[in-house]
């Protein structure tokens, strides 16, 4: 991808930059792999109450199915074409498989239109192949990992994205996550080879609100220039503070440098170093 800067003929072009989409197929997604907006609530419940903030509008897209199981084994699969997805950071490959089956993927760094693609234990160590983290070599670099075999990629799915194994025994792979955590996960897991493609997106200047505002981003103001029935931080006359000992959330649970996770979380087991913040 190409990172294009805009001319400031207007304050919104002003500094501006956006992404190419060189490489990828302008063509419409396969229909049966689609359907309507699944954000159709646009943060609502059903009484019609904001559930969750900052949500709303957007241009109008239909969701793409991704499979992040790859459970077609021993079939091999043609990337059919690269497309762009508006409901990710991420870039999608359509791969067809040789039963007549098509299916997207997350699309790797350096993926190209046409090249084979295997999900098989004793698939090539290329980038796109799906494998078991047994099988995978130390120092590869990985995403759409599972954590639980035969659940489907959780872990390393946004652009940019890459895990890296670092060690293996007794039945558990030694991954460092893209957060700097390193946690233990199954051998038997299914991993892909390779990052993430469209690492360039964090680059982008929207240039304007309504850049953002197409993208279904409603604002966000600070709590402290809202009501008191609105957040924890407001009311007050004129610039005054918070009124409290320290920063709170809109529900009253204490923020800024508070751990949230829970200690006797089932998982914290396999955690050896947690993230940085």
């Amino acid at each position: 991808m190409v990172i294009k800067i805009s001319k400031p003929c207007s304050p919104g072009t002003r500094n501006k930059s956006t992404i190419t989409f060189d490489g990828l197929d302008k063509v419409k997604p396969q229909r049966s792999l689609t359907s309507g907006s699944i954000k159709s609530a646009k943060g609502r419940n059903n009484y019609g109450r904001i559930t969750v903030r900052h949500i709303g509008g957007g241009h109008k897209k239909r969701y793409r199915f991704i499979d992040f199981k790859r459970s077609n084994t021993d079939l091999s699969a043609r990337v059919a074409g690269l497309e762009y997805d508006p409901n990710r950071n991420a870039h999608i490959a359509l791969l067809s498989y040789t039963s007549g089956e098509k299916k997207y993927i997350l699309a790797p760094r350096y993926l190209q239109k046409g090249a084979i693609l295997w999900s098989k234990p004793d698939a090539p160590i290329e980038i796109g192949n799906t494998l078991p983290l047994s099988k995978i070599p130390l120092g590869s670099f990985i995403h759409n990992i599972e954590l639980v075999p035969n659940q489907g990629g959780k872990i390393a799915r946004s652009a940019g994205a890459a895990a890296q194994v670092i060690a293996k025994e007794g039945g558990f792979a030694t991954l460092k996550l893209p957060s700097t955590e390193v946690r233990l996960v199954p051998e038997n897991c299914l991993a892909t080879i390779g990052q993430v493609g469209n690492v360039e997106v964090n680059q982008r200047v929207f240039g304007k609100a309504g850049c953002v505002r197409w993208l279904g981003r409603r604002p966000t103001v600070r709590g402290v220039v809202m009501n008191p029935c609105d957040h924890p931080h407001g009311g007050g006359e004129g610039r005054s503070p918070i009124g409290r000992a320290r920063p709170v959330t809109p529900w009253g649970k204490v923020a800024l440098g508070v751990k949230t996770r829970r200690n006797k979380k089932q998982s914290e087991n396999y955690i050896l170093r947690h993230r940085s913040r």
